[in-house]
């Protein structure tokens, strides 16, 4: 076996230009679909977790002078990030739902035409 040969082509494939098929284009549809959701599912999730956090930390004076009122704050901020992370999944949910419904259509339509030309 000449690794030096199957090196060389590795690279060659790698400055070839790419033809688009369409299995690609229906990977590329199907990313679309999702890209919406997942935006928000990772952006929202990570904002309402810092939200919970800082909660947390005003709640057990870790941040905040250690009043009465910065305790308070740290429940209701607290409670207000638990929510957020809550309600997190179904939003996402709903986004996804969404995105595959816009795009199912054309995802069917390629999918078809792949399965169509691989039987023949």
């Amino acid at each position: 076996m000449n690794t030096d040969r199957i090196y060389a082509e590795a690279i060659a494939n790698e400055y070839a230009p790419k033809e688009t098929s369409k299995v690609v284009a229906l990977k590329k549809l199907d990313r679309l679909a999702k890209r919406k959701a997942n935006i928000f599912g990772y952006t929202f999730g990570v904002i309402m977790s810092l939200v919970l956090g800082t909660g947390m930390c005003l709640a057990m004076h870790v941040i905040g002078d250690g009043s009465d009122i910065t305790f308070v704050t740290g429940i209701i901020v607290g409670i207000i990030g638990v929510i957020g992370v809550s309600i997190n999944y179904p939003i996402y949910k709903k986004l996804l739902e969404n995105g595959k419904k816009k795009y199912a259509f054309k995802i069917i339509q390629l999918a078809k035409e792949i399965s169509e030309d691989a039987e023949q």
